[in-house]
């Protein structure tokens, strides 16, 4: 039977495993923090926080593994310490129990959500998504087409993580009348207008056949699994760290860029005065937070990412044309996020949904949009053979 973690038991663990004693359960603090895991946060008296993490468990009592992945990062890196420098931009995982799906990191106490710092302070400094572009590049750069490392993570039978891309292709392709059962009627809109543009289930498909795996890649990259330092304004080093490697594999990079700008872009959509007397165009222009406030942080984060992986765009000439349609394609995984947790599709998922069929249908025209002024300059750069 699986043993379940809780606010009563978790000490009894950390003591079992060597994370704690006993003398610290009366002066330390536990605070449940809500997640699609389930998450402890304590803190003891010296100040040091850890933080213990349980994958759900469904009706049978079994996880679904993602705490694998993220523990084969850790593995990789010790595997293969001339990647050593790596480890600052990424937790420091201190316990992995494969057999109960338990992870206890080291709590990093001086950093905060990229997602909470842009909603709280309503600033993009563009030292930020520079600082994450050099970032990115260098994952990419130092992982591009080695064989040892693509083994590493595809010859192990227990990695169960692959590319997003074919898995919601196939479920878009394959809509049939069991979708009444499982979608909510406004969410039957989007399935409505995607089978009503043949363009996008075109562009869609061919992006997937385009999919080139050559490097290690986060596979979930958003605002949200980026932290930022409190002090970031000082400090030298490390101010930006990617959490929640759960879905790493061996990927393609312009998915993880890709999906890191849509991420971007659904600050401006999510900002969207909606309502019926206005028309989509309408809306999109009238955004409480302007696209030309985002506009230079994608800008800086695509060109510090090229300033770092410049080879990429002598192997993969296109490679920008490619970002530009995962963004669009990270747009319609959020719709499809929205529709089945929030259970709705209204006038800001149509939005969405418009955005994302022009940046995957016509991506070279997308681009003044997206990157604004600094456009030709990035064209240019990812068009040049290096």
């Amino acid at each position: 039977m699986t043993f379940l973690l809780n606010s009563h038991n978790v000490f009894d663990y950390l003591t079992a495993h060597g994370l704690s004693n006993p003398s610290e359960q009366t002066i330390s603090k536990i605070e449940p923090l809500e997640a699609k895991n389930f998450n402890l946060l304590l803190t003891f008296a010296d100040g040091h926080k850890l933080l213990v993490k349980q994958e759900r468990h469904n009706q049978e009592g079994k996880a679904a593994g993602e705490f694998l992945s993220e523990w084969r990062v850790q593995e990789f890196l010790h595997k293969f310490p001339e990647l050593e420098n790596l480890r600052p931009w990424i937790p420091e995982v201190l316990h992995f129990d494969g057999d109960n799906s338990i992870m206890v990191f080291r709590y990093l106490d001086d950093y905060r959500d990229l997602m909470d710092f842009y909603a709280k302070e309503n600033t993009y400094p563009t030292e930020i998504p520079a600082a994450i572009g050099t970032l990115l590049g260098t994952i990419h750069r130092y992982t591009f087409n080695r064989q040892d490392y693509q083994d590493f993570f595809c010859t192990e039978t227990d990695n169960l993580t692959t590319d997003q891309v074919h898995p919601l292709i196939h479920g878009l392709e394959r809509i049939g009348p069991e979708i009444f059962g499982l979608v909510p009627a406004d969410g039957l809109k989007f399935f409505a207008l995607y089978q009503r543009y043949d363009s996008l289930g075109q562009a869609i498909a061919q992006l997937g056949s385009a999919f080139t795996p050559c490097c290690v890649t986060h596979n979930d990259l958003k605002l949200n699994n980026i932290l930022l330092h409190t002090d970031w304004e000082h400090e030298s080093t490390s101010i930006v760290r990617l959490i929640d490697w759960e879905r790493c594999c061996w990927g393609d990079p312009a998915f993880d860029l890709g999906t890191l700008i849509a991420s971007y872009l659904q600050i401006w959509l999510s900002s969207l005065v909606i309502s019926k007397s206005l028309s989509i165009e309408e809306s999109l222009r009238l955004a409480m937070t302007p696209l030309e406030q985002i506009q230079p942080s994608i800008a800086v984060l695509t060109k510090a990412y090229f300033d770092t992986f410049a080879e990429i765009v002598e192997y993969r000439p296109d490679f920008l044309r490619s970002v530009v349609q995962f963004a669009g394609f990270g747009l319609i995984q959020r719709i499809q996020a929205m529709i089945e947790y929030e259970k709705s599709f209204g006038n800001a998922g149509i939005a969405m949904l418009q955005v994302a069929k022009t940046l995957l249908c016509r991506p070279e025209q997308s681009m003044p949009t997206i990157f604004g002024a600094a456009s030709a300059q990035l064209i240019q750069k990812s068009t040049i053979p290096i």
